[in-house]
């Protein structure tokens, strides 16, 4: 079954300057007059810019769908030209169509230069970050704002390191499964619904805010893990690594009983590690998917059992057939 898959492709001033205000501590130039900025623009590129050769002139590879970043430099620049100067150079760039300015490091904001952006109703904004420090946040959060992504039915955990997305058909034994884990020390970060998103090749899970910590036990009703296991059974949100897919018994016929041919499942672009776990009456899932996750970080580490094995046995077989030469 093909998955919705969600993109964004540009969000407003407004929804950014209402997401991440506190976070990037950005204050409004001239709040109180609306006159003066449209927070409508629309931002359409995950990243920032310093207009620092655009101030100059040369607009050529001008990132002007990007967020304007003004540190010490192009302010220092900017007062350095008379205003008439100062003025052309500003509204030049302000013609393109920028979405905003952010002026770091709390620089004070000249008449000049606010006259200037006023006409075209640019906001302005000021944070009393350093230049690189606001630019390298502000990229983390437009690259999760402008993030693909998509959902899925199952059960996000975050165990030993790992981030195990756990699925399979409604009763097979997610929510028990999810529990178990709990209980040896995971952390829950979504149940039945499961929102990923890709930022820059790394898969993120996470879950609306209103249904975090909650699971559902078929006979008990809805849980509050927190309440039960404490702060440390629930996280907000969690890398991908691993997917566990529980499946009858039944319907494993051919399953791999060596571990050597690997397989992955492709979510957002990304080949994540899969393992079909057969579940039957008497068998221990729990354990199942702990053994699971800890090869898994073998691998990572260099250490691949299966290969290991895989060579003892080629190597058994080469002895075998050395010594039936003599």
């Amino acid at each position: 079954m093909k998955r919705k898959i969600h993109t964004v492709t540009d969000i407003t001033v407004e929804d950014f300057l209402l997401k991440y205000k506190e976070r990037l501590e950005l204050e409004l130039f001239n709040e109180d007059d609306p006159a003066c900025y449209d927070l409508t623009r629309k931002i359409t590129e995950p990243s920032t810019h310093r207009p620092g050769l655009a101030l100059t002139g040369y607009l050529d590879y001008f990132a002007y769908l990007r967020v304007q970043v003004m540190g010490n430099s192009e302010m220092a620049y900017l007062e350095s030209l008379d205003p008439d100067t100062m003025r052309k150079r500003i509204q030049t760039i302000c013609e393109i169509g920028i979405p905003c300015i952010v002026i770091t490091r709390g620089s004070e904001i000249s008449e000049n230069l606010a006259a200037s952006i006023a006409p075209f109703r640019i906001p302005i904004f000021r944070t009393p970050m350093a230049t690189m420090r606001f630019s390298n946040r502000a990229v983390r959060c437009l690259e999760k704002e402008f993030a693909s992504t998509t959902s899925v039915h199952g059960c996000m955990l975050h165990f030993k390191g790992v981030g195990v997305l756990i699925k399979g058909k409604s009763g097979s034994g997610k929510s028990e499964a999810a529990i178990g884990l709990i209980e040896r020390g995971a952390a829950l970060i979504a149940d039945d619904h499961v929102k990923i998103r890709n930022v820059s090749g790394q898969l993120t899970a996470y879950t609306k805010d209103f249904s975090r910590g909650f699971i559902e036990m078929r006979g008990i009703g809805i849980v509050n893990v927190t309440n039960i296991f404490g702060l440390g059974a629930m996280m907000p949100d969690s890398k991908l690594d691993l997917v566990i897919n529980l499946r009858p018994h039944s319907e494993l016929n051919e399953v791999d009983r060596t571990g050597i041919d690997r397989e992955t499942e492709d979510i957002l672009g990304v080949d994540i590690p899969y393992v079909d776990i057969p579940i039957s009456p008497g068998r221990d899932t729990v354990r199942l998917i702990t053994v699971s996750i800890l090869e898994l970080q073998l691998r990572r580490l260099g250490y691949d059992m299966a290969d290991e094995f895989n060579n003892k046995l080629n190597e058994k077989i080469n002895r075998n057939n050395n010594s039936t030469l003599y």
